[in-house]
């Protein structure tokens, strides 16, 4: 299972539509668990969530997240990010990363649709700052 070459971790994980998995920690320690849909800063991984989901409640309690993308075909591959989570109430910011990400996933011609939809009040913005970056290709090889 070969380590993926420095910086393709950006190019797999914005391959297709592949979703997120973050993980957060619950105020009684259980790990949570939840897909999101993401797009790219820089290094910084963005998504929206509402401020009361849990995931969206555990990252105020505490900040430190990990993301999985993963290819779940044959020979599988997967980027693993463990960092620092930021919340962004800007409603400019907010409308501006929903609509970007809604365009990623649902295509240009209905991302203003899905960014006027999801930037709303308590919604919100999350920015990962990596700290550890590991990623796998070809792991069934």
């Amino acid at each position: 299972m070969p380590p993926m070459p420095p910086g393709r971790w950006k190019e797999f994980i914005l391959e297709g539509l592949r979703t997120a998995k973050v993980a957060t920690m619950n105020e009684d320690g259980r790990p949570h668990v939840a897909p999101v849909w993401f797009d790219l800063d820089g290094e910084d991984l963005l998504f929206t969530t509402g401020e009361r989901t849990a995931k969206g409640r555990a990252i105020r309690r505490d900040p430190r997240v990990c993301l999985c993308v993963d290819d779940e075909r044959p020979p599988f591959s997967f980027v693993m990010i463990e960092g620092t989570a930021t919340v962004v109430e800007d409603p400019g910011q907010l409308l501006y990363w929903a609509t970007r990400i809604g365009g990623r996933y649902m295509g240009q011609d209905r991302a203003e649709s899905y960014g006027t939809r999801n930037a709303v009040p308590g919604e919100l913005v999350v920015r990962v700052h990596p700290t550890r970056i590991v990623g796998y290709e070809r792991v069934a090889e």
